[in-house]
């Protein structure tokens, strides 16, 4: 008899054991299927131009909602602009002109956007230039090269634009897709002038150096976001769009040198 209730406390300690530890693994995963439902990732589409003060806009969001995470797709506002209008997932368009804004909302992939910021052009040459350029004229010299943003790119419309003000013609040596890309020739010395943002100059912390030219006034550029109809977070897309309208997101923004709306 000693030996059958031997076998029987054992059973039953097994038992209980196993039970425990089944309880045990429930709760647990409960915990991980909460942690992950706890993080969400907004996707924002977003004008080269923008990178350095959505980045900062971008952090100051994440720590005013906890466990939600800012992703951001920089690059030239027309490819953006047809990503979105192939499919490309994302929340927010955040773009450097009304043109490639109107390209997504005629499509009705877009809200109603809202011009957030302003931006004028500067020439950006390389630090401890020679003064082979020092205004908008200097340009048109063949002997200087060069580098523009392609037609279809904001900051590139914005240089034809101020250039037929100027009533010159420029030949660049290259066309390039995206204001980053322009800026980088002329900080590399593969170039001796770019016409680029105003605010690109001023993120370079000293690396280029750049010129001021009255055209500029006339080619202007309005900077549009809005939340995307199919947006996966459409939730945190309306909340980044108003905080990037809000004081603080203005504050930014101007900080970086743009101006205001």
């Amino acid at each position: 008899m000693i030996g059958h209730r031997t076998i029987l406390r054992t059973a039953s300690i097994v038992g209980l054991a196993a039970a425990l530890a089944a309880g045990c693994g429930d709760k647990g995963v409960k915990k991980d299927s909460g942690d992950k439902a706890a993080t969400r990732t907004v996707v924002v589409f977003a004008a080269a131009s923008l990178t350095e003060s959505f980045t900062s806009l971008g952090k100051s969001f994440e720590s005013s909602h906890p466990g939600v995470r800012v992703k951001f797709n920089f690059g030239g506002s027309s490819a953006l602009a047809q990503q979105i209008d192939q499919g490309a997932p994302a929340d927010v368009f955040a773009a450097a002109s009304p043109a490639t804004m109107k390209q997504v909302t005629d499509a009705g992939r877009a809200s109603t956007p809202r011009v957030f910021a302003r931006n004028r052009l500067e020439i950006a040459v390389p630090k401890g230039s020679s003064g082979k350029v020092t205004s908008l004229k200097d340009l048109a010299d063949p002997k200087v090269k060069v580098v523009l943003c392609a037609p279809q790119v904001p900051c590139g419309a914005a240089a034809l634009k101020a250039l037929a003000a100027a009533k010159l013609t420029v030949k660049p040596v290259s066309q390039e897709q995206d204001v980053k890309a322009a800026l980088t020739k002329v900080r590399l010395n593969e170039a001796d002038a770019a016409l680029v943002y105003r605010t690109d100059v001023k993120a370079s912390a000293g690396q280029v150096q750049g010129i001021d030219f009255p055209e500029a006034a006339q080619a202007i550029n309005d900077y549009p976001i809005a939340a995307l109809t199919k947006a996966p977070q459409p939730g945190l897309a309306g909340e980044f769009v108003q905080s990037v309208l809000s004081p603080q997101g203005q504050a930014t923004l101007q900080q970086a040198g743009f101006e205001k709306p």
